[in-house]
C-alpha cells in the first residue's frame, strides 16, 4: 500500500512537468561511451518515453571511443589538442565507419517494439540526414586539424519539419561541405549549435561524471551562466570534460537556449529524474536565476492556492479564496523555483496606522530546512521599511517560537490596530506577536 501511494504521489507531482514539456524541443547529447555501455537499452527506452509524452526530440551521439578502438586495431592513434582530435586520413575513415555503425545501432534500438518490453507499442520514427554543413577548423596556433571541422550551418527548417511530423531526429557528429568533403565534429559542440539553431527549450548534456564542486565534493545543483563562468575561472581542479560541458552550457545560454542540464549518464533514469521531479539529479544552468524571490502576479494564484491548501486544512493558516488573492495580490511575494511556487507570504498594510500584518507565510514541505522562510521574512522587512512602517504584527497558532527566534515578542490583543481587532477570529485564538522596526 505504501509503495502504491508513493507511486501515486510521484505521478501527481510529475504532472506539471509533463504538461510543461509537451511540444517543447529538447536536444540531448550522449557520448560514444554510452553507446558501448550495457545500459544503452535503458537510455533508449527513456528517449522513447520522452517522445511518447510529446517532447520534440533531437539526439546527438558521440563516437570518440569507437574511433579510438578502430585506430587501435590498426596500431594507429590520434593526436588531440584542446580536447579536439586531429583527424588525418586514417582517422577520417574510422570516423565514417564509427558514425555509420553507431547510427544504425541507435536506430535499431529505437525501432524495437518487442512485447512485454518498455518499447512495446512505442512506434518511434527516427530520421537521420545531412542536416549539418561544416567547414574545416584549419590551422590554429600552428596546428593543422586536417579533417576536423566546425559547424557552418544547421538546416534548422529541415529538422523542424521532421519534428513537426512527430519524428525523432538523430544526428551523428559529422558534417559535409558544399564541395562534398566530410569533417569530424565535436558531438558536444554540435549538440550546442543544433540547440541554438532550433532555439530549443533545453539542451541536455549527458556526461561521464556529475558536475561536482571540487571544494565540497557535492553536486552543483544550479548556476547562472555568469556563475558558471566564474567557476571555470577560479576552480583550477575541474575535470577537462566538465569544463567542456560548462563552456557549452554558457555558450548555449548566451545564444538563446533557455536551460542547459548536465547529467551523469551513468545514473539510471537520470533523464526522467531531472525532467519530471522537483529537484532533479543533475546541474541546471540558465542565463537567469533558477529560483527567485519576487512580487506575486495574478498568474501565481493557482500555485499559491496549491501551496497553502494543506496548511489551511491543518488549521495552520486562515482560508484564503481566489478572490481574496486577486484583490490583494500586490501584498504577496513568492519564491518561484523554475515556474513552481514553493514559498509565499504577504504584508498587509493597516490603514490609518504605521503598522503592517505579516500573513500567509508558507514554504513547501520539501524546502523548509533551507532558510527560505527567513528569505521571505527578510523581504517583508525590507518592504515594510520602504512603506515607512514602524511595527509589524503576526497572528500564529503553531509557529510562535519561529517568529520569536527572529525578534518578535508576544503581544496583547489590545495592542492590535482596531481593524485587526475587528477581523480577529476568537475561535482560532491565535497568539499575537509584534516586532518594532528600526528607523
Amino acid at each position: 500500500m505504501h509503495s502504491s501511494q508513493s507511486f501515486v504521489n510521484w505521478f501527481r507531482d510529475s504532472s506539471p512537468y509533463i504538461h510543461a514539456h509537451r511540444n517543447r524541443t529538447f536536444v540531448i547529447y550522449f557520448g560514444g561511451e554510452a553507446v558501448l555501455d550495457a545500459s544503452l537499452h535503458s537510455l533508449v527506452h527513456d528517449f522513447a518515453l520522452l517522445n511518447s509524452l510529446g517532447i520534440r526530440l533531437v539526439l546527438v551521439h558521440g563516437i570518440r571511443p569507437q574511433i579510438d578502438l578502430r585506430l587501435q586495431q590498426q596500431n594507429r592513434h590520434s593526436e588531440f589538442h584542446q580536447q579536439l582530435r586531429i583527424t588525418d586520413d586514417t582517422a577520417l575513415q574510422c570516423v565514417k565507419e564509427s558514425a555509420g555503425l553507431v547510427r544504425v545501432e541507435i536506430e535499431s534500438l529505437l525501432s524495437l517494439g518487442v512485447a512485454n518490453s518498455p518499447m512495446s507499442g512505442a512506434k518511434v520514427s527516427v530520421i537521420s540526414g545531412n542536416f549539418v554543413t561544416a567547414q574545416p577548423i584549419g590551422v590554429l596556433g600552428g596546428i593543422d586539424y586536417q579533417h576536423t571541422g566546425k559547424v557552418r550551418r544547421i538546416e534548422s527548417d529541415a529538422i523542424q519539419q521532421q519534428l513537426n511530423a512527430g519524428n525523432v531526429v538523430l544526428i551523428s557528429p559529422v558534417g559535409y561541405s558544399p564541395s562534398g568533403e566530410l569533417f569530424n565534429l565535436s558531438a558536444e559542440q554540435l549538440a550546442t549549435e543544433v540547440a541554438i539553431a532550433l532555439q530549443a527549450e533545453k539542451l541536455i548534456l549527458m556526461t561521464e561524471q556529475s558536475c561536482l564542486s571540487t571544494a565540497t565534493g557535492q553536486l552543483i545543483e544550479q548556476m547562472t551562466s555568469q556563475e558558471t563562468q566564474s567557476l571555470i575561472e577560479h576552480d583550477q581542479q575541474l575535470e577537462a570534460s566538465t569544463q567542456c560541458a560548462l563552456q557549452s552550457a554558457i555558450y548555449g545560454c548566451q545564444s538563446g537556449v533557455q536551460r542547459v542540464h548536465i547529467l551523469n549518464r551513468k545514473t539510471d533514469g537520470a533523464l526522467l529524474i531531472e525532467l519530471f521531479s522537483r529537484d532533479g539529479c543533475g546541474t541546471l544552468i540558465s542565463s537567469i536565476e533558477f529560483e527567485t524571490l519576487r512580487p506575486a502576479v495574478l498568474s501565481d494564484i493557482p500555485g499559491i492556492l496549491e501551496l497553502i491548501k494543506p496548511l489551511q486544512q491543518q488549521g495552520l493558516l486562515l482560508a484564503r479564496s481566489e478572490e481574496h488573492l486577486e484583490i490583494n495580490i500586490s501584498d504577496y511575494i513568492v519564491i518561484d523555483r523554475d515556474g513552481l511556487i514553493i514559498g509565499c507570504s504577504a504584508l498587509h498594510k493597516i490603514e490609518h496606522s504605521s503598522a503592517g500584518l505579516i500573513a500567509c507565510l508558507a514554504v513547501h514541505p520539501d524546502y523548509r530546512r533551507s532558510a527560505r522562510g527567513n528569505q521571505l521574512l527578510e523581504q517583508l522587512f525590507i518592504d515594510a521599511k520602504n512603506h515607512a512602517l514602524e511595527q509589524l504584527f503576526a497572528l500564529s497558532t503553531q509557529t510562535m517560537h519561529w517568529f520569536k527566534e527572529r525578534g518578535f515578542q508576544s503581544s496583547d490583543f489590545a495592542e492590535l490596530p482596531s481593524s485587526l481587532q475587528q477581523s480577529y477570529n476568537h475561535l482560532r485564538n491565535a497568539q499575537v506577536l509584534k516586532i518594532m522596526l528600526e528607523a
